[in-house]
């Protein structure tokens, strides 16, 4: 997945300030929007990264899961629309976080979903899981995928503040399904920011992947800077160091 997310990617990058805390021994949901099909492979590699003693887990469409059977050992498990689908979800979810160690990610808008819609609406499912976890700890996380100077895009997410399930569980689901969606929303817009600034110290970068067009046209801008006395980079919009002299722009 992290070879695919290189080739795919020009980075993937993590909002400042970072990681959220979590406690050990308090199982963990993670939900967030859900903007693309690349969200499975981002998440699995987020969960290798940083949270690799925490068994990881997410629901994927049942019809998917039987086209692609290895996606069940790694900790995907299926979801059929409809009633019986959102019963099922419920039971392998408070199945998955008995364990104290377990993270259960959660595509809560159920489809694809552009990161700019609002106002942000979630399925039920994750308001009323959150009602029967209170010992749960509760995370939202932003995701989008803009493209800013190379040929591939960026992977860009925010994580929003760690709540506690617990706070949530007396109100009722409708109650709680808007305060998810609200604090799912405000995290959405800060990251449309950090996003919209096209500024790489705003985040971590977690993974480099590859720059520039390749082929005759980097050729071409490799002789160019050299003919120059530059050094060359394959990136766009780098700064390119003239031999002796300052740093110097380069389109």
């Amino acid at each position: 997945m992290a070879r695919r997310l290189r080739r795919g990617f020009h980075a993937v990058r993590l909002a400042r300030p970072g990681w959220p805390i979590l406690p050990p021994g308090r199982p963990v949901i993670v939900y967030l929007n859900h903007p693309s099909w690349w969200d499975p492979a981002l998440l699995i590699v987020m969960g290798t990264i940083h949270f690799h003693s925490r068994p990881g887990y997410g629901p994927i469409d049942a019809e998917m899961l039987r086209r692609y059977r290895f996606m069940r050992r790694i900790g995907l498990f299926g979801l059929e629309p409809g009633r019986a689908g959102a019963v099922s979800f419920l039971r392998n979810a408070e199945h998955i976080l008995a364990d104290p160690r377990a993270m259960l990610w959660v595509t809560a808008e159920g489809a694809f979903t552009d990161p700019r819609r609002r106002p942000v609406t979630l399925r039920p499912g994750i308001a009323h899981l959150v009602r029967r976890m209170p010992a749960a700890l509760v995370v939202p996380l932003a995701v989008e995928y803009p493209f800013w100077d190379e040929r591939t895009p960026e992977a860009l997410m925010r994580f929003g503040t760690t709540m506690e399930a617990a706070s949530l569980a007396g109100l009722a689901v409708p109650d709680i399904a808007a305060k998810l969606e609200g604090r799912l929303e405000t995290v959405m817009d800060q990251l449309a920011l950090d996003a919209g600034s096209r500024d790489p110290s705003r985040f971590l970068t977690l993974i480099e992947g590859t720059v520039g067009i390749g082929g005759v046209y980097d050729l071409w801008r490799r002789v160019r800077a050299w003919a120059g006395g530059q050094s060359f980079s394959a990136a766009h919009g780098q700064v390119q160091r003239k031999v002796g002299q300052r740093e110097v722009k380069r389109p």
